[in-house]
């Protein structure tokens, strides 16, 4: 598939952005560089980049700090993944933290890097639908990217979204930890279903209320979008 979006590469090895571009630019993609993250800011204000490839020791700005800015600007939902050379759990689960959607580790193949680009925007893409659901304060807008607690806004990464999605249209259904890691993330991801609790978690922090809380844990298996009041 070819696609005629923009995408921003970003890393401090000239050769790998221009490797990884080259694979983008076969797909079609319209493709920019940074090789600092102050420089990856700059051109993201008032950009149109469908996804943003964003290595993590950076000049500057280290990658987790441009990917906390992204996250926190009007651009946050764009899908970031994160490309390092860095390979224990922790620095996975700290670019989850931040608000990473995918992770790759150096060496990698451009191909496969091109294939998980394209995997991650048709994901992101398969949510917008006409559909908005209510439940117990909680508002989930499908088609308008959109999720209310009462009359606040909850600020969501792409991620977060697909999963509370995933979730609040299956109400009551249990999904194991692989379930809902192969269908947010790919049957290819790399990662272990930590990543699955880390966004439960992070979605709990925003999501549960004084009085309600959404997603239920059933040890030993996985999740359910289910309201119980605390």
């Amino acid at each position: 598939m070819k696609w005629t979006g923009k995408a921003l590469v970003v890393d401090d090895d000239r050769d790998i952005c221009e490797m990884v571009s080259i694979a983008l630019k076969a797909d079609g993609f319209r493709v920019d560089t940074a090789f600092d993250g102050k420089t990856a800011l700059d051109l993201m204000n008032g950009s149109d980049y469908e996804v943003v490839i964003l290595d993590i020791m950076l000049p500057v700005l280290d990658g987790w700090e441009v990917c906390r800015r992204i996250r926190s600007g009007p651009q946050r939902r764009i899908p970031i993944i994160m490309l390092t050379a860095k390979t224990s759990e922790a620095d996975r689960i700290m670019g989850l933290q931040v608000g990473a959607d995918d992770y790759v580790v150096k060496p990698f193949s451009p191909r496969e890097l091109a294939t998980r680009v394209q995997a991650l925007i048709r994901r992101s893409k398969e949510y917008n639908r006409a559909k908005v659901i209510s439940v117990s304060g909680l508002t989930v807008d499908i088609s308008g990217y959109r999720v209310l607690c009462g009359d606040k806004t909850i600020e969501l990464s792409p991620k977060e979204f697909e999963l509370l999605a995933l979730l609040v249209q299956h109400p009551g259904r249990l999904f194991s930890r692989d379930e809902i890691l192969n269908s947010i993330w790919g049957y290819d991801y790399t990662g272990s279903t930590r990543t699955v609790d880390e966004h439960v978690k992070r979605l709990r922090r925003k999501l549960d209320t004084e009085r309600f809380q959404y997603i239920q844990t059933v040890w030993g298996i996985g999740y359910k979008f289910e309201v119980r009041p605390k």
